[in-house]
């Protein structure tokens, strides 16, 4: 395992922002803070405390009770049995001290080679669990990515997952932090272990554990109440959040909690995605695993909001984060500072940061997602693979419309009342608007629909009567079972959210629609062709950013209405409006452009042969010749200095669909608040993490990109 400390005695991969400590005016609202998460409910009650541990116990002798029947069943002898042992470990919320009432606890099961995943544990040990009265909703689920087991013991969840060592005996003091024990385990054991390994290890890599918990679970509950939350939906998760609030605390060592806030929404508003977070520099290993690095994993290269795990082998945490829900989430967090600036200046309180996000006012066009099944266990079953398939409908969205639409997920479900065994999920769709003048355009996304339906009746568990319906809503026709106490907002209540949003919610209208989508179940759900054309490219995005509103207009030609026409569900047409929070009267609307730092560019993959140039269309306007100085420069490219390669640079993060290119220019500092007064450099250093000695490296590779550039659009 790597050092804690790197060699100038402090954590992290750049020296501290700042090591001032905080004032009393700092001590006060961190009372403040304190007091507010409290009121608010957020910690368990001493009773809870002990219920959990108890049952924590109890798992812990059956699992030992299991791997002895394992062992016998197995065909060991008796003295073998009584040696055989398994161990619980915890991790997330609960090991680091953040989870509130109710909260599931993380735990891992730990056991010996013989005693295999499928045979031993999803079959044997979900048979004793069965068995126990105290036990509740077992659900295994074998297939997942981290193959997990949920249920609950007394009332309290639990997810259990399962890492079978190499070890013929788990002794009681085994050390989870040690890379070799990851030698000679399968993929599902290496990522079950590193749940455990990345809570302990940002434990080690924080200077101040109680500050760090207190800000956490200010984050964590500011994340649920604002929407975003949700790692499945392609928002945040536990360890996202826990990562992100653990940078903050190296780059402010001796901060409080309150200072810490306000810094955490401070960076995090600037940060030039996709540099990455990193809590500790990234080690090759001695075991060959595979770590995240754009230069040499394609995969990597796509990651919007890298966030990277701090324990062997370091992975991309936040790689389910889309360009929509990246915007989404820097919105948030620019909207969080300010209010934060406004609490400083005794203008605001700690309850406008939490108000909730006035999703179903925000947009003016959803698609809503209604998923029903036959009875509870499979609509349970049915949810929980839709729900973890959403996220690539908003891929394919950006995608197919060249991420001139984009879609906000809610990352939560509702029911309605009135119809047993149905669940409904809602996205809200925006246009996106360049600074170039262009002509409308028209994206027909009924293929994908019924492509990302296809997808979803997949379902390996599919059962009769798992079916799904996806369909366009305008704002006024939103069910009322989604508002608190089914009542919609008046139109003055909207007027009063305006200032919570923090998303531009232009219209996205339709075209006119040939066909329509009716409701389409598992048993006849069929492609649709696509009826627009890719003829028309969007022109390069030189700003990166959600720009005022022009002349041009988008035109979305997709899904059934709620309304039916002369018997058909109808998109209708109508005229494109741009609804962003900077053109309305909000106390505390985001600043233009002040987060947005990403560059995207046409032709993004860069071929490496005479065929790939030929397949992206440079094959009848690129020669021999140029097509070689091309492959050249674009391997340049990808072989830049080792010194630079834990941290992608601007000329490396080339994504799945376009190059990306990190903006160097921030706002100017005139026009940004003072945070530590001369540390402002400090913290432009640290949003771009550009190593000091890469300089001529990158202006070579400028020049180099310039003639790629100058090649591809001659």
């Amino acid at each position: 395992m790597s050092k804690v400390k790197n060699n100038n005695g402090y954590l992290g991969v750049t020296e501290p922002i700042s090591l001032s400590g905080p004032t009393e005016k700092d001590l006060t609202q961190t009372a403040e803070v304190e007091k507010y998460l409290s009121d608010a409910g957020l910690y368990e009650s001493q009773e809870e405390a002990v219920s959990r541990e108890e049952v924590l116990g109890k798992l812990d002798q059956t699992v030992k009770a299991w791997i002895k029947k394992a062992t016998r069943i197995s065909g060991y002898g008796e003295q073998f049995v009584h040696e055989a042992n398994a161990k619980i470990f915890t991790f997330g919320s609960y090991r680091l001290g953040v989870h509130g009432p109710g909260a599931d606890i993380d735990t891992l099961c730990v056991g010996p080679r013989h005693a295999t995943r499928n045979e031993y544990f999803f079959r044997w040990l979900h048979d004793m669990l069965a068995e126990m009265p105290e036990v509740s909703e077992l659900h295994p689920v074998p297939d997942a990515h981290v193959p997990v087991l949920g249920f609950k013991i007394n009332g309290v969840s639990i997810d259990l997952l399962y890492a079978n060592l190499a070890h013929a005996v788990i002794p009681e003091d085994l050390d989870l932090s040690q890379d070799s024990i990851l030698h000679n385990v399968d993929e599902q054991t290496v990522r079950s272990l590193n749940g455990c390994r990345v809570t302990d290890q940002i434990l080690k890599l924080v200077p101040n554990i109680p500050s760090f918990r207190t800000t956490l679970r200010f984050i964590r509950y500011w994340g649920k109440r604002r929407g975003v939350y949700s790692n499945v939906m392609g928002f945040l998760g536990g360890i996202n959040w826990a990562i992100l609030v653990g940078r903050i605390c190296q780059l402010y060592p001796n901060a409080s909690p309150s200072m810490l806030i306000s810094r955490f929404f401070r960076v995090y508003s600037k940060w030039k995605w996709p540099n990455p977070v990193m809590l500790c520099h990234i080690e090759e290993g001695s075991l060959g695993l595979p770590v995240w690095d754009p230069r040499r994993n394609y995969r990597d290269r796509g990651h919007q909001m890298p966030i990277i795990t701090p324990a062997y082998p370091c992975m991309n945490s936040s790689y389910n984060v889309s360009v929509s829900t990246r915007y989404v989430m820097i919105q948030e967090f620019t909207r969080a500072f300010e209010i934060c600036q406004a609490i400083d200046e005794g203008k605001a309180d700690w309850d406008a940061l939490f108000e909730p996000y006035p999703f179903f006012e925000s947009y003016k066009n959803y698609l809503e997602v209604n998923i029903t099944a036959i009875n509870e266990d499979d609509l349970r079953n049915w949810k929980g693979w839709v729900e973890s398939r959403l996220r690539t409908l908003v891929l394919k969205i950006e995608r197919y419309s060249h991420e001139m639409i984009l879609a906000h997920p809610y990352p939560r479900d509702f029911a309605d009342k009135s119809r047993p065994q149905h669940c409904f999920y809602f996205m809200g769709l925006w246009r996106k608007q360049t600074n170039q003048a262009q002509e409308a355009e028209q994206f027909d996304i009924r293929g994908i629909v019924n492509e990302f339906k296809n997808n979803i009746c997949a379902y390996q568990h599919w059962k009769e009567g798992m079916d799904i319906e996806v369909s366009h809503v305008k704002r006024r026709e939103i069910p009322l079972f989604v508002f608190p106490g089914g009542v919609r907002p008046s139109r003055s209540s909207r007027t009063a959210h305006k200032s919570s949003r923090a998303v531009p919610t232009c219209d996205v209208s339709a075209g006119q629609v040939e066909n329509v989508l009716g409701t389409v179940s598992c048993s006849d759900a069929q492609p649709v062709p696509y009826k627009g054309s890719y003829t028309k490219q969007p022109e390069p995005d030189y700003s990166g950013c959600f720009q005022p509103p022009g002349i041009t207009s988008v035109l979305l030609s997709s899904l059934p209405n709620k309304e039916a026409t002369n018997g058909h569900a109808n998109f209708h047409a109508e005229s494109v409006e741009r609804e962003h929070p900077e053109h309305q009267e909000s106390t505390f609307a985001p600043v233009q452009n002040a987060v947005c730092h990403v560059v995207k560019q046409q032709n993004s993959l860069l071929p490496n042969s005479n065929n790939d140039w030929q397949s992206y269309g440079f094959g009848s306007s690129l020669n021999s010749s140029q097509r070689e100085c091309a492959d050249r420069a674009a391997n340049n490219l990808l072989s830049l200095s080792p010194a630079i390669r834990a941290v992608p640079d601007e000329l490396d993060e080339l994504t799945s669909y376009h190059q990306v290119k990190v903006n160097q220019k921030d706002v100017n500092a005139d026009q940004r608040p003072s945070l530590e007064g001369s540390s402002e450099d400090n913290l432009e250093q640290t949003c771009s993490l550009w190593p000091q000695d890469s300089n001529n490296l990158k202006r070579k590779a400028n020049e180099e990109l310039e003639v790629l550039s100058f090649l591809l659009h001659e």
